[in-house]
């Protein structure tokens, strides 16, 4: 079916075994290059339909992206709202030195401005995302992950 959508067998073939390589939960991105040939690259790691919530926890201002580099992850189904939600967590992880990846239903209200300024500041590394999904989906999704 690939070399067919592909209407080529060689670029078929490719697609065939990145995903067989990925499986049904996994990503497989088809990129141009300037390069000769056709190549696999395979990335570890999990994909966000909706990206970080603030552009304030951009890493790279290049690419507008958030790079942390083994952070303690924040799985929650729920919406983090006050400042109470984050300023507890935040505490425990910062005194490890690592970076913190939230991946919730929302951060909004005062826990949002509270990693964003700590982050400014330097204080603290963090990175908000919404969870991807809807409803019970969202819930397997995140089982999933953790």
């Amino acid at each position: 079916t690939a070399t067919i959508s592909a209407a080529d067998p060689e670029i078929g073939e490719k697609i065939a075994e990145a995903l067989d390589k990925v499986g049904q939960d996994g990503v497989v991105t088809v990129e141009d290059n300037n390069r000769f040939g056709l190549d696999l690259d395979f990335t570890e790691g999990m994909r966000f339909d909706k990206g970080y919530i603030s552009p304030y926890f951009v890493t790279n201002n290049d690419e507008q992206t958030a790079v942390l580099d083994d952070p303690y992850i924040l799985l929650t189904s729920g919406k983090l709202s006050s400042q109470e939600d984050v300023v507890h967590i935040a505490e425990l992880v910062m005194k490890t030195g690592k970076p913190l990846l939230i991946i919730a239903e929302d951060v909004d209200g005062e826990a949002l401005p509270t990693l964003i300024l700590n982050k400014i500041r330097g204080t603290f590394n963090s990175c908000a995302v919404k969870a991807p999904g809807f409803g019970d989906r969202r819930k397997a999704m995140l089982q999933g992950y953790g």
